[in-house]
């Protein structure tokens, strides 16, 4: 999921309506253009100091639009767009603002802090190594270079353990019944190796009251949930009965307590109150073990009424980034998340509802022509490529404008309503509904109605200021219905705890 929101047009402010003369006015002076964007600049400076990023996006555009030849500009457009997690364009911005100025040293951070935030370790390295060569006594500049010396190290050693055991299994070296479960454990444990209704009460309140489930029953769940998950398409078909209604639920980001108040307002699953969850289950929130082994105790519990598709954080690059990989070992072992990858490697891409509405966690496609058996056919058992079908699924975003044009989080594309048009006539379906991005509301209507944004984890982060929301599907219309809902309190453990030390330390 990205905190990346559309940029709103900002209006009645005295110096943005000067700016929009100056632009116009090409006769305008060199010296009255430079005074006026270094003003806007000012002004963008106050809106990131209060964390309205969007408004600081606007302001450092406009500064940028009169005097497009300074670094500075670039270079703080950049971490704006890096608090907003739009990092195709953060990194597009400080590439900008080194080529306009090689020395600018903080371009050079936040070029490093773009391809961290991507994955990208090796780009990020070079970076850091140029900030440490012009400030040797520089601590945090040192730290950050020897820290992302160490993940591309680790990832080297990662990836030649994975050649040696690319065709083994997690499962093969486990003995669950081996595991002894002590005296002293007094939380809830499997019935017969099965999961029932009263373990699922038990386990959330157990998890309210931050407490951790015994390993094994985890170990037998993952098991058992991969086994349901390899046996289902890459696109699963849903029919629903005129009377039937199913919910569907965008990111929840670990945000357990968020989740608990989804099913105390819209009631727990059942065969009569089904669900989707439409991907992003873990990473960034601090409870993303607790969102995910409830998640797959329902869908062990009831298997064809509680659907899970994957998102772009099912998958080893983004929680080893954002908390989930750490989190994991915290609270397990290493072994175990190695077992919730084999597990997300099998969740199905998209789904589609009574023939005619399809949910996927990103969106459209960069080629056209994309058909439904083209998604039924992906071979989706591996991390997701670069580019392609599979990465679309998981990672791309509707833009307001025609056509296509580059990621604003340097994966796969922005799709236009044309785009959207084009593929839902060509597959004969109404609509898509689609998470990945935060909505102030919750929910976002685009596309002239045919393209949804569903996102379920309010105050996202504990700081966008978000609502939730979640969407009832009727199969006597299929319509969408919004629910919206506010971020409940949570345990004093904040957003990021188990992400990788280099996020933590935060971006200069």
């Amino acid at each position: 999921m990205s905190q990346c929101r559309d940029v709103l047009t900002v209006t009645g402010s005295g110096n943005m309506a000067e700016a929009e003369r100056a632009i116009e006015a090409g006769g305008e002076p060199a010296s009255n253009r430079e005074k006026t964007a270094e003003e806007l600049k000012e002004q963008a400076n106050e809106y990131f100091r209060v964390k309205d990023y969007d408004n600081a996006v606007q302001y450092y555009t406009q500064a940028i639009a009169l005097s497009p030849d300074t670094a500075i500009y670039y270079g703080n457009r950049s971490l704006a767009y890096l608090r907003t997690e739009c990092y195709g364009y953060a990194l597009a911005d400080a590439s900008r603002a080194i080529q306009l100025d090689a020395k600018y040293i903080k371009g050079y951070y936040r070029r490093a802090a773009s391809n961290m935030a991507l994955g990208k370790l090796k780009a990020a390295l070079k970076d850091y190594e140029t900030v440490v060569k012009v400030r040797p006594h520089d601590k945090d500049a040192q730290m950050k270079f020897q820290e992302c010396s160490k993940l591309v190290r680790q990832k080297a050693f990662e990836r030649a353990i994975a050649c040696e055991q690319h065709n083994r299994s997690v499962v093969d070296s486990l003995d669950i019944e081996g595991m002894t479960i002590e005296d002293e454990y007094t939380g809830p444990q499997l019935k017969d190796g099965n999961v029932t209704m009263d373990f699922m009460l038990e386990l959330m309140q157990f998890y309210k009251d931050q407490k951790k489930l015994h390993r094994k029953c985890v170990y037998q769940m993952l098991v058992q949930v991969k086994d349901i998950l390899s046996k289902l398409p890459s696109l699963v078909e849903l029919s629903l009965e005129k009377s039937q209604q199913v919910t569907v639920c965008g990111d929840t980001h670990g945000q357990f307590y968020d989740l608990m108040n989804i099913f105390h307002l819209n009631g727990l699953p059942s065969e009569n109150n089904p669900y989707i969850f439409n991907g992003d289950f873990v990473d960034r929130g601090s409870f993303s073990v607790e969102v995910i082994v409830t998640l797959f105790g329902f869908k062990l519990l009831y298997p064809a009424h509680f659907h899970l598709l994957r998102g772009n954080h099912e998958t080893d690059t983004m929680n080893q980034m954002y908390g989930f990989e750490g989190e994991v070992k915290a609270k397990y072992s290493a072994q175990m998340f190695q077992l919730f990858s084999e597990v997300f490697q099998w969740l199905p891409l998209a789904m589609c509802v009574n023939q005619r509405v399809l949910i996927m966690h990103g969106g459209l496609f960069s080629e056209d022509g994309v058909t439904l058996d083209q998604i039924r056919s992906i071979e989706r058992n591996r991390q997701p490529p670069d580019s392609g079908p599979m990465c679309d699924l998981l990672w791309s975003d509707p833009q307001p404008q025609d056509g296509r044009s580059t990621s604003k989080r340097g994966v796969s594309c922005q799709f236009g309503p044309d785009v959207t048009r084009q593929f839902l006539e060509e597959n004969g379906l109404d609509y898509i509904i689609r998470s990945h991005e935060v909505k102030s509301e919750g929910y976002e209507v685009a596309h002239n109605g045919l393209c949804v944004t569903v996102f379920s984890a309010p105050n996202y982060c504990d700081q966008m200021g978000n609502k939730g929301a979640y969407i009832h599907l009727s199969g006597s219309d299929l319509k969408p219905k919004f629910h919206q809902f506010e971020a409940v309190p949570h345990p004093n453990i904040k957003p990021m705890m188990y992400a990788n030390s280099l996020l933590q330390m935060g971006m200069m």
